[in-house]
């Protein structure tokens, strides 16, 4: 079985209002084209920009409060579930729900909110992606410090976005490896690989309660060759030959073969926008992503593309990975 741990539903106003691309996924077009390239399971959850900020900032690149929602991810969440159990049932039968979350606005309103929610759904991981909304990661060590112990109550994970660009004040790899190692009965994957620094990467290998996933992976390969700052520098980089996606993947699944889980990060595998004026272009496909996988020797492909992920999530009802 291959589980693609990594996948945005919805729509992201801020992408679509500014020009970027990708701002969108529906459940049929994700798990249509991921069964073409081999993919049984997903994990999903909604994509990062939420209606509690105001839409005529967004369009002026800003994000701020006044939107048409009062809790952060209310809406986006019971969305995507609806489009789970109600408009898809079918296919969402294949997926396993996560729940978003604003790690430090109005967390008491969004855990309310996740528990009612918990009351007719079932969800299986938290995930954070701080940077977009400019929300600090470390306040789960304060005043979002609630969804730690929900996760805990409900023994589920988190899936967190992990940067380790300076001028990224909100997404630090290293900060969340603190919240981890603050909070050893909680789980934790931190994604893309923590863009390949190697001591965050031996950091995650060291602790019990912490994995990576490679999510966007083909394009943070080219983002080392082309000498772009949203990886780690050179000195501080785990050795591959960043030229070959699939030679980094497979030296990565050696190094760490316990700690990694595949993810594409479907729709992100590119990354498409107009940043003051000059255009980046990062682009991928979901058969690209996934060729990089099926290319592993059969142990390595077992161990990233199911065994750990499984691990992760410690699943107490396997049956979602049986039903058809």
């Amino acid at each position: 079985m291959l589980i693609d741990c990594h996948n945005h539903l919805g729509v992201d106003l801020y992408f679509y209002c500014n020009g970027y691309s990708p701002y969108c996924q529906d459940l049929p077009a994700m798990v249509t084209e991921g069964r073409h390239c081999g993919v049984d399971r997903w994990i999903v959850f909604p994509m990062v920009a939420n209606l509690t900020f105001e839409v005529g900032a967004m369009r002026r690149q800003k994000l701020v409060g006044g939107g048409p929602e009062q809790v952060p991810y209310a809406f986006e969440n019971e969305r995507m579930l609806q489009e789970l159990h109600s408009l898809y049932p079918d296919l969402g039968r294949q997926c396993l729900p996560v729940m978003i979350l604003d790690p430090l606005r109005e967390p008491a309103a969004q855990i309310a909110h996740l528990r009612r929610l918990r009351e007719k759904y079932p969800f299986y991981a938290l995930k954070i992606q701080a940077t977009m909304i400019q929300s600090d990661v470390g306040a789960l060590l304060h005043e979002g410090r609630g969804f730690l112990e929900l996760a805990a109550e409900l023994d589920i994970p988190f899936i967190i976005h992990s940067s380790v660009a300076p001028e990224d004040t909100w997404s630090q790899a290293t900060t969340i490896l603190k919240v981890a190692e603050a909070t050893p009965e909680v789980r934790f994957c931190l994604a893309h690989s923590c863009r390949y620094d190697r001591a965050c990467l031996d950091r995650v290998a060291e602790l019990p309660n912490t994995w990576f996933d490679c999510s966007a992976h083909r394009i943070h390969c080219e983002g080392v060759v082309r000498g772009l700052g949203y990886v780690a520098p050179e000195a501080r980089r785990f050795k591959a030959d960043y030229r070959d996606p699939t030679a980094v993947l497979h030296a990565l699944a050696e190094a760490y073969p316990t700690k990694l889980m595949w993810g594409s990060d479907t729709p992100f595998q590119s990354y498409v926008a107009d940043i003051d004026g000059q255009y980046v272009s990062l682009r991928s496909t979901y058969k690209a992503e996934t060729d990089c996988v099926h290319a592993l020797p059969a142990h390595l492909k077992r161990a990233v593309g199911e065994q750990n992920t499984l691990a992760w999530l410690n699943l107490k009802d396997a049956s979602v990975l049986t039903r058809s």
